[in-house]
């Protein structure tokens, strides 16, 4: 593996998970306006998947960057998911959808979408998917081969023994999880590190939980660094780091791309007292009673009830802090009148089984239906 070579990459990735809408549909035209802002800063490294945006998101890639833009001045990865798969053939029919959907001829960065202990797991290594892997870049349709991953600290370490082909990992790291122990972003890193496995950052905001913090500890963070945004923190945190790749940030309007422009642009890593106030805050964060969901929406594309359970949580979320049930409320019922309320969850536990979380959303969805769902 060309260690140097695979580190050529800009540091801010464009991650096109949560691209910009208009009337339910991806607003190209605003993607197309962000891309060229992330492009004209110097910037380069795009990532899909299969699944995002119920699989549009590969298509806009196509669209708003790949047609617009020549091959050389980009990299681009996507990912090949377990759950869409029932045998071998499945491996090159969604491989080659994925070209057509994007419009390339290969991937810069491929990965076995969200490598977990269990069903993921088993599936990929049934499936012979890491030899696979290599067979598509002996091909040269793969340039770097990899895995994202959302499992344990031990799995991490069987599938690295038993696969020291794989050129990288992608894992979600920031700080809020760093300590957590579901997540393991801290042991995780750790293990990496230790082999020297270059890494790609996922989540370094936590889907936007880092961007809006309790009032208190805004205050704290504002206090130190008045200029600068409370999300900059969470990511100058990756940032500091060592073997990072790159960091993704699902940009979906243009103050976010701003922001993240501004923050890695004269990048300034953390110093050793802004480490000790991101403990502070962290451990305050730790204790308080939040849903540690990303907003990643694997669980809404199969809820039989439409039920749109990021924004529950959200919703949720703001009565666990504040218990503004009133206000939450009026929230709710806006955003109940095009989706499924939490009550009319039928416990399938469809969405469970595809949390990168780990959360029990059918139990949170009962208390959410407990303070939202009143008659």
């Amino acid at each position: 593996m060309e260690k140097n070579e695979i580190f050529d990459v800009s540091k801010l990735g464009f991650g096109l998970m949560r691209l910009p809408e208009k009337d339910g549909e991806i607003d190209y035209d605003h993607v197309c306006r962000m891309v060229d802002k992330y492009m004209e800063a110097g910037l380069n490294y795009f990532d899909t998947a299969y699944v995002y945006h119920s699989g549009k998101s590969e298509v806009a890639a196509r669209e708003c960057l790949v047609k617009r833009y020549p091959r050389e001045s980009f990299k681009i990865a996507t990912k090949l998911p377990s759950w869409c798969m029932k045998s071998k053939d499945d491996r090159d029919r969604i491989f080659n959808e994925q070209l057509e959907r994007t419009g390339v001829d290969y991937f810069d960065f491929y990965l076995l979408h969200s490598l977990e202990d269990g069903n993921n797991y088993d599936t990929y290594e049934q499936l012979d998917c890491f030899n696979w892997g290599l067979q598509k870049k002996r091909e040269g349709k793969i340039k770097h081969f990899g895995f994202s991953y959302h499992g344990t600290p031990e799995l991490l370490e069987v599938v690295l023994d038993r696969h020291p082909e794989i050129e990288f990992v992608q894992i979600q790291l920031n700080y809020a999880d760093w300590k957590n122990p579901i997540v393991h972003s801290g042991e995780l890193y750790e293990i990496l590190s230790r082999r020297n496995v270059p890494m790609i950052i996922m989540e370094p905001v936590k889907g936007g939980t880092l961007a809006s913090l309790m009032p208190e500890l805004e205050a704290k963070l504002k206090a130190a660094r008045p200029d600068s945004s409370i999300a900059s923190w969470a990511m100058r945190f990756v940032g500091s780091l060592d073997g990072i790749i790159t960091i993704l940030s699902g940009m979906s309007n243009d103050e976010q791309m701003q922001d993240n422009l501004n923050t890695f642009t004269n990048f300034e890593p953390l110093s050793d007292s802004e480490k000790m106030l991101i403990e502070e805050v962290n451990e305050v964060m730790f204790n308080s009673p939040l849903i540690g969901c990303t907003s990643c929406r694997y669980c809404c594309d199969g809820c039989p009830s439409g039920i749109n359970i990021p924004e529950v949580f959200r919703v949720l979320n703001t009565i666990r802090l504040y218990g503004e049930e009133w206000r939450s409320g009026n929230v709710y019922k806006v955003l109940t009148e095009k989706s499924g309320k939490a009550k009319d969850c039928i416990a399938c536990g469809q969405c469970e089984s595809v949390c990168p979380q780990h959360l029990s959303i059918i139990e949170l969805l009962a208390e959410a239906s407990g303070h939202l769902d009143k008659e």
